[in-house]
C-alpha cells in the first residue's frame, strides 16, 4: 500500500518503542515466543491504560489440509462475565516496520472470530488437550452457566507490531453475541507510552443523535458545565460499544460490576419506563472537550461531538440500563437520564480534576472512592521511600537502585522526562530507577496478599484465591482488609522481597513453551500462599531485601512447589474449570492442607532467627525528609550554574518566568556556581522552574548539558536540505534504505513534515546506516 504523509511521520515516531520491544525479547530469560512476548507488551500497555485488564497470554492454532482454521494469543474474562477480550496477533518478526495489508486482518478476523464460533457451539472443547493454555477458556465458554447469563460483549482485539493504515472491520454477531474489532498497532501502543490511555471520541451528529443540553451559568478557568437528558437508547448504545472503558478508573475500581441488575432500576424501566426521569438522579459525566451544534427551529445548542467521555457517577444506572435492554429485551425508548457534564478547561491538571470529581460525585459509597485512590497517606508515604531508599547492591550491578512505587500512572515515565532530559542524563536515571523494578499499587497489593492470609475471627479476608481473580479486585480487597496505617522503611523493604519472591516465582515458572505448565497467574500466587502458610511466615526477608534475589535452594524448592500444586489443581478441580475454582476460598483450603512430600528442611538458614531481626533498623520520618531534600538538591545541581544564568535569560526574553522565578534562576546560578547553600525556598522555585522549561522549551535544557560536555571529535554534519538531497540522491542509486526511510526523506524536503526533533533524529539514523554503505558529504 502507498504511504501517505502521516503513516510515514506515525511510523517513524514509533521507532523508539519498536526498540524497546525488540530489546525486551532479547532480554527474557524465559526463553520465549517472539510474538507472545509482543502480545504480553501489548497487553500490559492496554491494560496500564484500562482498556483490558488480567490478560492471560495463550496461544492456540487449529491446523487442518486447508491451513489455520482459527487462531488465539490471548484472552480476558472477568469474574462478571459481562465482557470478553479476545486477542490475536499479526507479527513481523523483522526489526523493521512495516506497513500491515487489509488482507492480512481480514484474515486474522476470520481465525479469531472461528476460535470464538467453535467455543460456543462446543464444536472443539472435546478436541482440546488438557494442557493447551486454552483449555481453560474454551470450556468456561462451552459449560459456565455464567456466560450464557452475563456475557454481553465480546471484543476483538487484532495486535501488530506494524502499521495498519486502513479500515477496521465492522462489528457482527456469532451466536447473539455482538462482536467488536479494534486494530492495536505500532504507532497506538507508541500513543499509549506517551499519553497513558487514548481518549474516547464520541460523534453524537454523525449519528444524528445530538444531545440538547444547557450550559451552566458561569464560568471560570478551571471547566465548564452542561445540563442535559440522554436518552436510554443512546446511552446503552455507547456502553455495548465501550463497556467499562466508559468509567473513570476509580469508579470502575470501586463498582466491580458483578453482572446483576440493579433490581430498583430494573424493575423501574419494566413497569414505570415514564417514571425514570423522576425516580433516578442521573448521571455525572466529564470531558477533555465537547462541540457544540445550534438544533433546529432556533431550539438552542446541543453536543455534537465529545472527547473522552468519562462516567464519574452513575456507572450502575448506565450498565443497569444496558443488561435490562439486553437480558430483558425490555422497551428503552421511554427511559431518560439526567447528565452533568463537566468539560475540564486545564490540560495541564486534567487527571487531578477528573480524579477528585469522581472521588466527591461518590462519597455516599460505603467504601468511597477515595478510599481506592493514589492521594492516601498509605501511598504517598510509599512513594516519599521508594525516592529515597536505596536497595543494597546486587551482585552482579556497581550502582546501587531503586524500587520506584508508581503511585499514579505514568509518573515512572515523568521522572523519566524530567531528570533524563538528556541521553546522558536518562542512562544514569534508568541506571539507578531500572525499569524492571519499577511497580504499581495493583502489583502491590498482588504481592502482599499472595504472601501472607488475613482473617476476621473465622472469616478468611486475603488469601491467594483474591489474587487470581485478578488486579481490580484484589487491589479493592488489598485496601479493604490489608492496607497497614503506617508505612516505614521496615514495611517497604518487606514488601520488595515480596516483590522478588513473587516475580522470581514468575520467572521460575516461565512461559510457553519453557514453563511448568499455562496457569502461571494461578499457580505462582498459590506456591508463594503456600511456602508462607507452611513455614509460619518466618521466611527471613530482610535476606532476601539484602541480597535482593533469592538464594539457589529457595529457587529449587519453588519450583518443586508450583510443578505439585499446578499437578494438584489440575486433577482436583470440578468440572475441569480449574480457573473458576482457584478463585474460590474452597480451592485455597485444598491446597493449603497438602503437604505434597516437599522437604521444607533445605531453607532452614533462609528463615527469621533473633539475631536477623536484630539487625533490622527502623528509619525516622526526619531521615527520609532529609534525603528527600538531597535527592531534589542534586537534581538542582545537575545544571550548572552557566545554565542556570542561560535559564534565567531565557525565562526574560520569553517572558515565561515571573520576575521572583528569573530572580531565583539568578540566585541558583551562583549558587550552583560557587558551591553554596541552596536553601530549601530556591530549591522548591529552582524545580517549578525546571518543569517550566521541560514543558515549554525542553531543548533548552539539552543545549545546557551539550555545553557542559568536553568537546569530542564526530563528524556528524549537521543535519540541513542540502545534505538530505545529497542523501536522496546517493540512495536512488544504490537503494540501501527501505522504501518509507527514502520517502521519509523526501516528504521531510518537501517540508511536508516538521524539522522539529524526532524529524532531525530519523534522519540522522538514515545518514548513519548510508554512511556504513560509503555515503560522504559532498563539499560545496
Amino acid at each position: 500500500m502507498p504511504f501517505n504523509t502521516s503513516f510515514i511521520y506515525r511510523l517513524f515516531l514509533s521507532y523508539d518503542l519498536l526498540q524497546e520491544i525488540l530489546a525486551t525479547q532479547l532480554s527474557e530469560e524465559e526463553g520465549g515466543i517472539k510474538e507472545q512476548i509482543f502480545t504480553q507488551i501489548a497487553a500490559d500497555l492496554l491494560a496500564d491504560a484500562g482498556e483490558t485488564e488480567n490478560v492471560r497470554v495463550a496461544h492456540d492454532e487449529k491446523l487442518s489440509k486447508r491451513g489455520i482454521e482459527h487462531k488465539i494469543n490471548g484472552y480476558a474474562l472477568p469474574d462478571n462475565y459481562e465482557t470478553l477480550d479476545l486477542f490475536i496477533t499479526v507479527f513481523n518478526g523483522t526489526d523493521e516496520i512495516q506497513s500491515i495489508p487489509k488482507p492480512s486482518v481480514d484474515t486474522a478476523v476470520n481465525r479469531i472470530t472461528n476460535f470464538f464460533r467453535n467455543a460456543v457451539y462446543k464444536d472443539y472443547v472435546g478436541d482440546i488437550e488438557e494442557s493447551s493454555e486454552i483449555f481453560d477458556l474454551a470450556h468456561t465458554l462451552s459449560e459456565a452457566p455464567e456466560v450464557k447469563e452475563n456475557l454481553v460483549r465480546v471484543n476483538i482485539l487484532i495486535l501488530t507490531n506494524g502499521v495498519y493504515n486502513a479500515d477496521v472491520p465492522e462489528s457482527r454477531k456469532i451466536s447473539g453475541y455482538p462482536l467488536f474489532f479494534r486494530v492495536v498497532d505500532l504507532p497506538y501502543l507508541f500513543n499509549l507510552t506517551e499519553k497513558s490511555r487514548i481518549p474516547i471520541d464520541i460523534d453524537f451528529a454523525a449519528g444524528g443523535k445530538v444531545i440538547p443540553c444547557i450550559p451552566a451559568i458561569g464560568d471560570n478557568e478551571a471547566y465548564q458545565a452542561y445540563l442535559a437528558v440522554v436518552p436510554g437508547e443512546l446511552l446503552a448504545g455507547i456502553y455495548e460499544i465501550y463497556g467499562s472503558r466508559l468509567l473513570e478508573q476509580n469508579v470502575r475500581s470501586f463498582l466491580q460490576f458483578t453482572g446483576k441488575i440493579n433490581k430498583g432500576i430494573r424493575k423501574t424501566i419494566l413497569d414505570e419506563p415514564h417514571m425514570f426521569l423522576a425516580y433516578n438522579n442521573g448521571i455525572a459525566a466529564t470531558a477533555e472537550e465537547v462541540r457544540l451544534t445550534d438544533l433546529p427551529n432556533g431550539k438552542g445548542q446541543g453536543i455534537a461531538w465529545v472527547r473522552d467521555l468519562q462516567i464519574v457517577n452513575g456507572g450502575q444506572t448506565t450498565a443497569s440500563i444496558y443488561h435490562t435492554w439486553k437480558k430483558d429485551k425490555a422497551n428503552i425508548a421511554g427511559i431518560h437520564v439526567p447528565l452533568k457534564l463537566s468539560v475540564v478547561k486545564n490540560r495541564e491538571k486534567f487527571s487531578d480534576i477528573v480524579s477528585r470529581i469522581s472521588e466527591y460525585a461518590n462519597t455516599q459509597n460505603k467504601v468511597s472512592v477515595a478510599d481506592l485512590s493514589s492521594n492516601r497517606p498509605f501511598h504517598i508515604e510509599l512513594e516519599k521511600l521508594s525516592r529515597t531508599l536505596l536497595a543494597p547492591s546486587a551482585p552482579n550491578l556497581s550502582v546501587q537502585t531503586r524500587w520506584f512505587f508508581e503511585r499514579a500512572r505514568g509518573q515512572y515515565k515523568n521522572a523519566l522526562i524530567k531528570e533524563g532530559f538528556t541521553p546522558a542524563k536518562r542512562r544514569a536515571f534508568e541506571a539507578k530507577n531500572p525499569k524492571s523494578q519499577m511497580f504499581t499499587k495493583e502489583d502491590l497489593a498482588k504481592y502482599v496478599n499472595a504472601w501472607q492470609e488475613v482473617y476476621d475471627g473465622k472469616k478468611l479476608l486475603i488469601g491467594p484465591h483474591f489474587v487470581v481473580r485478578g488486579g481490580q479486585k484484589n487491589y479493592v480487597q488489598f485496601v479493604n482488609c490489608n492496607m497497614v496505617k503506617k508505612v516505614d522503611n521496615l514495611y517497604f523493604e518487606d514488601a520488595i522481597a515480596k516483590a522478588i519472591l513473587f516475580r522470581t516465582a514468575e520467572k521460575i515458572y516461565g512461559v510457553k513453551p519453557n514453563a511448568i505448565g499455562d496457569m502461571r497467574y494461578i499457580t505462582v500466587p498459590y506456591a508463594v500462599a503456600w511456602l508462607g502458610s507452611k513455614t509460619g511466615y518466618k521466611l527471613d526477608l530482610y535476606k532476601i531485601w539484602k541480597n535482593q534475589a533469592l538464594p539457589e535452594n529457595l529457587r529449587k524448592l519453588l519450583r518443586s512447589i508450583m510443578e505439585s500444586i499446578e499437578q494438584f489443581i489440575r486433577k482436583n478441580a470440578p468440572g475441569s474449570l480449574y480457573g473458576e475454582w482457584a478463585k474460590k476460598e474452597e480451592c485455597w483450603n485444598a491446597v493449603k492442607a497438602e503437604d505434597f512430600g516437599i522437604d521444607l528442611n533445605d531453607i532452614r538458614s533462609d528463615l527469621e532467627t533473633n539475631q536477623s531481626s536484630s539487625q533490622r533498623r527502623r528509619i525516622s520520618e526526619e531521615e527520609t525528609n532529609r534525603e528527600k531534600f538531597l535527592e531534589e538538591i542534586r537534581r538542582i545541581k545537575s545544571v550548572t550554574g552557566a545554565g542556570w544564568h542561560k535559564i534565567e535569560q531565557w525565562g526574560r526574553a520569553t517572558n515565561l518566568l515571573t520576575i521572583q522565578q528569573r530572580d531565583v534562576a539568578f540566585t541558583l546560578a551562583q549558587r550552583v556556581r560557587t558551591g553554596s547553600r541552596i536553601s530549601d525556598t530556591e530549591k522548591n522555585v529552582g524545580l517549578r522552574i525546571l518543569n517550566i522549561v521541560l514543558t515549554k522549551e525542553p531543548e533548552l535544557l539539552w543545549d545546557i548539558e551539550e555545553e557542559a560536555q568536553p568537546s569530542a571529535s564526530d563528524d556528524l554534519p549537521e543535519i540541513n536540505p542540502e545534505l538530505v538531497k545529497q542523501m536522496i540522491a546517493f540512495d536512488r542509486e544504490r537503494k540501501r534504505l527501505e522504501d518509507y526511510k527514502f520517502r521519509f526523506m523526501k516528504e521531510t524536503l518537501e517540508m511536508s513534515l516538521p524539522w522539529d526533533d524526532q524529524t532531525m533524529k530519523f534522519l540522522r539514523l538514515n545518514y548513519e546506516k548510508l554512511k556504513k554503505y560509503g555515503f560522504r558529504v559532498e563539499k560545496k
